[in-house]
């Protein structure tokens, strides 16, 4: 290792805390509470949940009942100024497209959600469509949405799907021990990502146990970093350029919930998540076997599918997809275009994933996921182009998707697991930018008043320590 990267190390672990997420003391409760709980812990809240479909979902709701009630006014308020398109708009669709596709296990999961969160915040009205619509908000507005102008006009779908997050999977002589390291920083805009901040420890009646980050009111991750207890991780990053949607199809968080509860291996992985794939947030999966050390990417698109396995190398996630018949025939991704953000971010992994070969680990992942090298420049200059993602601070924004300069999104939250970790059910998790740096709502919105639609929402994005997080004894 050397100087320069061991201060790098050292600096890093100088800013972790430990959080033991411990069972506190309970107060009266609902009877379907038993065995749950919640814990606020440096920015996150982590929530044990355990039993039936019905049970589990009563007690995310319960739990999470005023981060939910205040997710649903935000897209309520920002989707449809994004968009164009109301909640009235977004609850026909899920209530047409997806409710029927939910299995009844998570129809009843779902239902849980609704009646725990009102019994937590009696008088509210929300109903299992508004839950299915907040679980597959993504799939719905930058999938459905551009495919609705398709129909429409041909040609008008504009092939601007997320352009979100950074992520790599690394196993073998890559690694310091050589067994499996994955991580993941989640890039969305700030009004959504700073609402981003939930873990969930999760022990279902049936399938598999699981770790993984979350969105309030969730069923699946959705940025997907997930840990089950048959020791299968994986995690994600976007293809962008890509359009396609499939109406009939089942919605992709379905599919991901089934992966993240019932995968035992790296082959029912990929055949969960593609059995009645909609098309829709089309993504590179990253995924992992304990028990072998083998690692994979699932490139999965609407027409094309494309798998990649190895026991001795690394996949690296930045928004790009690498099958040829992927980019000519679902994307307009140009792979040799230096001006893409998305090969500057795909650029500097290969270079870190090289230069650090033999020495990732746990420490070396924190580093990764908070780098600010600009590749196209080689300058030290957080921007859109970093794999710590700062959009607001970027003159250019982010052309691939439909961020305009300087727009407040970017890098929202991080992740990282190794062999070891995730055998034991544990993952690091930082809320906030990876690198450290805060945002604060007033002095952006006093340098791009443009944005000052979006003041009622977001608000201050503050970075907290690398915490740990481990689940219930």
């Amino acid at each position: 290792m050397n100087t320069k990267r061991f201060f790098l190390v050292g600096l890093i672990l100088s800013l972790i805390f430990v959080g033991a997420c411990s069972k506190p003391a309970k107060g009266k409760l609902p009877a379907e509470i038993k065995n749950s709980y919640r814990q606020d812990v440096n920015g996150w809240v982590f929530v044990h949940l355990e039993g039936t479909a019905r049970e589990v979902g009563f007690q995310n709701g319960y739990h999470l009942a005023a981060e939910i009630d205040d997710a649903l006014q935000m897209f309520g308020y920002f989707l449809e100024k994004a968009t164009g398109h109301d909640w009235a708009f977004y609850r026909e669709a899920a209530s047409r497209m997806f409710w029927p596709k939910v299995d009844p296990e998570y129809q009843e999961e779902i239902q849980g959600i609704v009646d725990g969160l009102k019994a937590k915040l009696p008088g509210r009205t929300y109903d299992v469509i508004d839950l299915t619509a907040l679980n597959g908000w993504i799939e719905l507005a930058w999938y459905y949405v551009p495919h609705l102008a398709e129909k429409a006009s041909p040609g008008a779908g504009d092939n601007k799907s997320p352009s979100y997050c950074s992520g790599f999977i690394a196993t073998g002589s890559y690694t310091e021990d050589g067994k499996i390291v994955m991580a993941h920083n989640n890039w969305v805009d700030y009004i959504v990502g700073q609402r981003w901040n939930i873990i969930i420890d999760l022990t279902p009646a049936t399938g598999q146990r699981i770790l993984m980050d979350s969105f309030p009111g969730y069923i699946h991750s959705g940025d997907d970093f997930v840990i089950n207890g048959a020791g299968i991780i994986y995690t994600e990053t976007t293809m962008s350029m890509y359009k396609g949607f499939n109406e009939t199809g089942t919605p992709e968080f379905v599919r991901a919930r089934r992966a993240a509860q019932y995968a035992a291996s790296i082959d029912d992985f990929i055949r969960l998540m593609s059995e009645g794939n909609n098309g829709a947030y089309a993504n590179d999966w990253l995924v992992g076997d304990l028990k072998t050390n083998e690692i994979a990417r699932l490139e999965l698109g609407l027409k094309n599918r494309q798998v990649w396995r190895t026991s001795d190398g690394y996949y690296v996630g930045a928004n790009f997809p690498c099958d040829p018949k992927v980019i000519a025939e679902e994307t307009t991704y140009k792979p040799d275009d230096p001006d893409l953000t998305v090969n500057v971010r795909k650029t500097r992994w290969e270079t870190l994933m090289e230069d650090n070969k033999g020495m990732i680990n746990a420490e070396t992942a924190m580093i990764f996921e908070a780098d600010h090298i600009d590749a196209s420049t080689g300058q030290l200059t957080p921007n859109g182009k970093t794999l710590c993602g700062h959009v607001d601070a970027d003159p250019k924004g982010l052309p691939e998707f439909i961020w305009t300069p300087f727009y407040p999104a970017g890098s929202v939250q991080a992740k990282v697991t190794t062999s070891k970790l995730a055998g034991e059910l544990k993952l690091w998790a930082r809320k906030g930018h990876p690198c450290g740096q805060d945002f604060i709502a007033a002095d952006f919105f006093t340098a791009h008043p443009e944005y000052a639609w979006m003041d009622k929402f977001l608000k201050d994005m503050k970075a907290f320590p690398w915490t740990l997080f481990e689940a219930k004894k």
